[in-house]
């Protein structure tokens, strides 16, 4: 079953959006790298992307269970594929526009 599986939120500075975050909920990170951050609390998570090639604004990443398939459903659906199937440590993904422009990403696990 999909669900929505992490918010990845673009952000100028991954310090200080991770003590903001911090202060203000609690939330703790786990570093990825030197441009990426994300709370590993097992519901929803929140990843702080401070690359300034990756995403522009919130971004809703849905957990699936087939990849391919979920591809497949998504372009059959008039989903709009804005960014390839990619890896990633953990797994795998791809990014799309839905049919309003909303962009989000799709993602399983390895």
């Amino acid at each position: 079953m999909a669900r929505l599986e992490y918010l990845e939120l673009p952000v100028g500075d991954r310090a200080a959006a991770k003590r903001f975050y911090a202060q203000a909920f609690g939330w703790t990170f786990t570093d990825f790298g030197p441009d990426y951050a994300a709370t590993m609390n097992g519901d929803t998570d929140v990843g702080l992307d401070a690359a300034s090639d990756r995403v522009k604004a919130p971004l809703p990443v849905i957990r699936v269970e087939d990849l391919d398939a979920t591809l497949a459903s998504v372009e059959a659906a008039s989903g709009v594929v804005t960014v390839p199937v990619f890896a990633f440590p953990g797994g795998r993904r791809f990014h799309f526009r839905d049919v309003d422009g909303h962009e989000l990403a799709a993602m399983q696990p390895d």
